[in-house]
């Protein structure tokens, strides 16, 4: 039977946002031995030892802390208490920084950014603080600054917790020092996220984005009839119409996207229209960063997928996040082509 999402309203409790805060199933195996450094980029290869270094350190037990280093707010490590990655799309980040977290001792937790966001707001900072500062390494994919509230939370809240001790680990599509940059510009903003990059030692990771090596173009969308008849003889497919579907992700807090696609194998979407709304475009890209974290092959109808955000939003404040959903909506819809149909009709061209 086809599950119809805009027909679900899914409820988290806090202590499954923080139960979850782990890496998503498709990073579930990954370690620094899987990862592959392309040999004409360097960085790569950079990036493995230094964060190889940091798990080894952080793979012993936590160490108690001495009444100097109380005193003097630890600052005698020579160590920053973050590192962050910096880089391009599909460049192996999101591996490495698995990978940090598999091999670090406990206890210790891994998720996006908007996950921490959304894991602070159920909380509250004083319980989020609490409960997180007896944390050794706390791993921050996709670290992103939206708006001003979560530029002065997150600050509020790494600040708390770098003197408890606590380690970060992020990544990210730009600088610590330019985050937020062309979507606000309130000089007490660009202090909070300079503040942030002094936490972090900072290393680049260059390369080509591998989901997008010789795949420049979004496959062909399907036939929306094929892709309800597709979804109908898929196992646990999920198939709406676009509009009923953003819409619905428009009544649902962002933090419930995850649990929207809890026990769905393939998401299937008839009548892909292009989006001139930031509202709806944001909250598809959260949707999509939930499908591509549980790896779940997506059929799709309508317009092609590289042309689901207007010229204008990939020029914006917000290009990056329009970018990285592209780069993974069309690596889910090449997994659905590539899956032979089991309805006994012809593949999508």
């Amino acid at each position: 039977m086809v599950v119809r999402l805009s027909g679900r309203m899914p409820e988290v409790t806090p202590d499954r946002l923080l139960s979850e805060c782990v890496p998503p199933p498709r990073f579930a195996d990954v370690r620094f031995g899987t990862y592959r450094p392309d040999p004409d980029e360097p960085s790569q290869a950079e990036a493995l030892a230094v964060l190889s270094a940091r798990a080894e350190k952080l793979a012993k037990p936590r160490p108690a802390p001495s009444l100097w280093s109380r005193l003097r707010g630890r600052t005698e490590s020579p160590d920053k208490p973050g590192i962050y990655l910096d880089g391009g799309f599909g460049v192996g980040k999101t591996h490495l920084l698995a990978s940090l977290w598999h091999e670090s001792s406990g206890p210790k937790m891994y998720c996006t950014f908007v996950e921490l966001t959304n894991l602070v707001g159920a909380l509250g900072l004083r319980t989020a603080v609490e409960a997180l500062s007896s944390y050794r390494l706390i791993c921050i994919d996709e670290f992103e600054l939206d708006d001003p509230g979560d530029t002065m939370l997150i600050s509020r809240l790494l600040g708390q917790l770098v003197e408890d001790g606590v380690e970060f680990a992020a990544t990210s599509n730009t600088l610590p020092d330019k985050l937020g940059e062309g979507r606000f510009q309130a000089i007490e903003f660009l202090r909070e996220i300079q503040g942030l990059a002094a936490r972090f030692d900072v290393r680049r990771v260059d390369g080509p984005d591998y989901r997008h090596r010789d795949l420049p173009v979004a496959p062909d969308p399907w036939p929306d009839e094929k892709v309800e008849q597709e979804a109908a003889v898929r196992a646990n497919a999920s198939c709406d119409h676009f509009v009923d579907l953003h819409r619905h992700l428009a009544e649902l807090h962002p933090s419930k996207y995850g649990a929207l696609l809890d026990g769905i194998e393939t998401v299937a979407i008839t009548d892909v229209r292009p989006l001139t709304d930031e509202n709806v475009a944001l909250r598809m890209v959260v949707l999509a960063d939930r499908m591509y974290d549980r790896n779940l092959p997506l059929l799709a109808g309508g317009v092609p997928l590289d042309q689901l955000f207007s010229a204008e939003m990939l020029k914006g404040g917000y290009r990056k996040k329009y970018l990285r959903a592209l780069s993974r909506l069309i690596a889910l819809a090449r997994a659905a082509c590539e899956r032979p149909p089991k309805s006994g009709i012809d593949e999508a061209g």
